[in-house]
């Protein structure tokens, strides 16, 4: 006779909590899965945090900065969301991003979290080419709006 399938307690990416035959309180598990999928559906964070937060509104999120203090001590480079009156922490993948409000622009995860720098605009020169120009800055814009790039 074969063994039966065993199946992990969390998912395997972002450890969401999975649900077993005859579990008890199975609420609870299932909660807390759909706080991670909520956090990381359109993941949005305010900004970068060494502490948390006072008073931080049901939903808020925060990358957690690379030497953190307080509640936040032992999840560098996380992500804290706060719910339900308590902080979720979830470990960052890589490869993936989130947008930052802080700075208005995509934050990439690989090794520590990025930002894309700001593209100066183009000044200067000896043959100035207003229609360049334009261009340029309409493709700059466009990356603003996106969130790939800071708006300058």
């Amino acid at each position: 006779m074969t063994d039966p399938i065993a199946f992990p307690n969390s998912t395997a990416r972002f450890e969401m909590p999975l649900l077993h035959v005859a579990q008890a309180q199975k609420e609870i598990f299932v909660n807390e899965a759909l706080v991670r999928v909520d956090a990381l559906l359109q993941p949005i964070v305010e900004g970068i945090a060494d502490e948390p937060q006072e008073n931080p509104a049901s939903g808020e999120c925060w990358i957690i900065s690379a030497s953190p203090i307080g509640v936040f001590e032992d999840h560098a480079n996380e992500l804290a969301c706060w719910q339900q009156e308590q902080w979720t922490f979830i470990t960052p993948r890589p490869g993936m991003s989130v947008f930052d409000r802080n700075i208005g622009a995509n934050r990439r995860f690989s090794d520590g979290w990025t930002s894309p720098a700001p593209i100066a605009r183009p000044l200067g020169g000896a043959n100035v080419d207003i229609e360049a120009r334009s261009a340029i800055d309409a493709i700059l814009d466009c990356l603003g709006m996106a969130g790939a790039v800071p708006n300058t």
